[in-house]
């Protein structure tokens, strides 16, 4: 091409806003080369060793829509609307097979994060290895690693493409509103001409002066868990494109895993340091009590020192014998192992107490030995203090399991008591020796008034007696004349309720002794007022009966009487009545006579009455005498 045509290309180009290079490059896409021109193998060879990426060694454009225009200014004899398509779709194919390269590129750079992380030990080390790769390749001015609180509203930068110091930086994420974006969605954050973007309003003057013109944000999420952001910024390269962000997606989610990994495996390693440490703090705190070995073996209760993971150090011979082991069986094993508690959770408990500084004692714990023995052991714990001494425990074990059996078969035995003192029908009270009550039943308090909660150590059992009495039964108690010293025998006696009510009682009391020391008195009531009023209702009863076999006894007797005297009456009282018509009233005899029949009348008279008789009725006679009052006796009848 001559020199007045390549004038006129290049104002062409020009004109359209294309440059023209004037020499050969290495990432040179299109090349047009004057095949007839002197050199041309030579440009041809030259141009495929130091542009081999350029698609076309011929006439070509940089854009499509001036192919035309430059094929009319560099071949106008040259057929061009062969030559366009043709360029067209060598074009199309050379875009294609860029992305190819590019895409491979992606994945060697991504195997090779891969296995940089599979490598990484130090998280602030890697991460910034990372981000300076990413700028790298991708031509962004600034990649960042930032992890978040949300709660907090603060962010911390652990790594930067541009600064390998920069770890640990705190920012306010009132002024990274991509980033708080990305906190609420979980999805990528593409930003596209910043200082114009409605997301960024509020920082939009900063983002002006720094230059930033892309943003992006993508989220390092494990199991949808955000744990941070990988942040980027480009100025002078265009937008970031689809595949890019595909790619920088890939990347995010694999740092997120090797994050999160390098986090577990910095802790994991924490954790095992500080077990190591305490394991050796632990040991050393041993070697150091060794001195008290001695008084340790002598010991009756078994001593274990425990190191922070409830594991044993050492265990004296109490302990071995106690628990059914040898010394070596029992170190660097559990406590709840030799142990077998029936509940596992209690003495880890103690233990836990005793890894905050507490002291606890006599814990009850129901232990099995290795060859099968059940125990109950009273367990204290207390931690060893001192520098060697953080975290380790020493523990006592007593076996109290003969001592626990009795004091359950005495609760059994007091419970029965308390049952059968309860369910008594008779009164049953208790004071020590200065007459504060001590047992109060529930027949007591039917009897008395009195709760039991308001009777035991609040009232004195005088105030139960009228005055003075308590002490005559303390006289009688103390006696021998009375059912023994110290026993007192059924005996009437009052006792006064709460209401003030003297109510009869029987009863029979004893004195309490320990050796030959008083120490209390007990005294059984039965309520009589039952009792008392049966009595009466029976003695009335008793009255009554006699009454009514006397009256009984009488009306028989009086008509028998009645019956007796009426046939000698009879004949009396016809005879004077014979004696009368045969004398004459002048006659002297005749009134003797009249005089019998009068009196035999009226004897009639009585004995008549005395056959009416129905009831015991009686009347004054001579001095204190009494006779039968026959009329009051036969009106009941009428």
């Amino acid at each position: 091409m001559d020199g007045a045509r390549y004038g006129q290309l290049k104002a062409i180009l020009a004109e359209a806003g294309v440059g023209v290079a004037e020499g050969l490059t290495a990432d040179l896409d299109v090349a047009v080369v004057d095949l007839g021109a002197p050199g041309a193998d030579l440009a041809r060879r030259e141009l495929a060793e130091k542009s081999p990426r350029a698609a076309l060694l011929g006439i070509a454009t940089p854009r499509p829509d001036l192919d035309a225009a430059v094929f009319e200014m560099i071949a106008p004899d040259c057929v061009g609307n062969e030559l366009v398509p043709r360029l067209a779709h060598l074009r199309a194919r050379l875009v294609l097979f860029r992305e190819g390269q590019q895409r491979q590129r992606d994945l060697q750079v991504l195997l090779e994060l891969t296995a940089r992380y599979t490598e990484a030990t130090d998280i602030n080390e890697l991460l910034h290895d990372v981000s300076k790769r990413l700028a790298d390749e991708l031509h962004i001015d600034r990649v960042a690693f930032v992890v978040v609180d949300g709660e907090r509203g603060e962010g911390t930068i652990i790594a930067a493409s541009d600064d390998p110091a920069l770890k640990d930086h705190r920012i306010d994420l009132a002024r990274y509103p991509e980033v708080r974006e990305v906190l609420r969605t979980g999805k990528p954050v593409i930003v596209e001409d910043a200082p114009s973007h409605p997301l960024l309003e509020d920082v939009k003057a900063s983002v002006a002066a720094r230059g930033i013109r892309n943003l992006a944000a993508l989220p390092l999420a494990v199991r949808g868990q955000v744990q941070g952001v990988l942040l980027l910024r480009r100025s002078a390269v265009g937008p970031f494109n689809p595949r890019e962000v595909e790619f920088l997606t890939t990347v995010a989610q694999a740092t997120a895993v090797a994050f999160r990994n390098v986090r577990q495996l910095e802790r994991i390693r924490g954790q095992r340091e500080k077990e190591k440490s305490a394991r050796i703090a632990a040991e050393e705190r041993v070697a150091e009590m060794k001195r008290y070995a001695a008084y340790f073996d002598h010991l009756s209760d078994g001593v274990a020192i425990l190191d922070t993971r409830a594991c044993v150090l050492s265990l004296n011979p109490a302990g071995q014998v106690l628990l059914d082991l040898k010394q070596a069986d029992a170190e660097g094993r559990h406590i709840n192992t030799l142990t077998n508690p029936s509940d596992e959770a209690l003495l880890l408990d103690v233990l836990f107490a005793v890894s905050k500084g507490q002291v606890k004692s006599d814990v009850d714990l129901h232990a099995k030995t290795g060859t099968g023995r059940r125990l109950t052991l009273s367990v204290s714990a207390a931690p060893l203090r001192g520098d060697a001494g953080d975290g380790v425990a020493i523990l006592t074990l007593r076996d109290v399991t003969l001592q626990r059996h009795m004091a359950e078969e005495l609760r059994q035995t007091t419970d029965f008591l308390e049952r059968l003192i309860d369910s008594s029908v008779d009164a049953i009270i208790a004071a020590d020796m200065k007459g504060q009550i001590i047992l109060f039943n529930k027949a007591a308090e039917a009897i008395c008034g009195y709760r039991a909660e308001d009777a035991i150590g609040k009232l004195n059992v005088s105030q139960l007696y009228p005055e003075g009495v308590a002490r005559e039964l303390m006289k009688k108690l103390r006696s021998p004349e009375f059912g023994g010293q110290g026993r007192l025998s059924s005996s009437r006696a009052e006792i006064v309720a709460r209401t003030g009510e003297r109510i009869p009682v029987n009863l029979a009391a004893s004195i309490i002794y320990e050796g030959t020391r008083e120490t209390a008195t007990v005294g059984i009531f039965t309520d009589l007022r039952d009792r008392i009023s049966l009595e009466r209702k029976l003695t009335d009863a008793e009255a009554r009966l006699l009454e009514s076999e006397k009256n009984a006894v009488i009306v028989a007797l009086a008509g028998t009487a009645a019956h007796e005297l009426n046939q000698p009456l009879t004949s009396v009282m016809g005879y004077a009545e014979l004696l009368k018509r045969k004398i004459k009233e002048t006659e002297p005899t005749w009134r003797p006579v009249d005089i019998i029949h009068r009196e035999a009348e009226r004897m009639a008279e009585i004995v008549k009455k005395i056959g009416k008789i129905t009831r015991y009725e009686t009347k004054a006679y001579v001095g204190s005498a009494k006779i039968v009052d026959l009329d009051k006796a036969a009106a009941h009848e009428e």
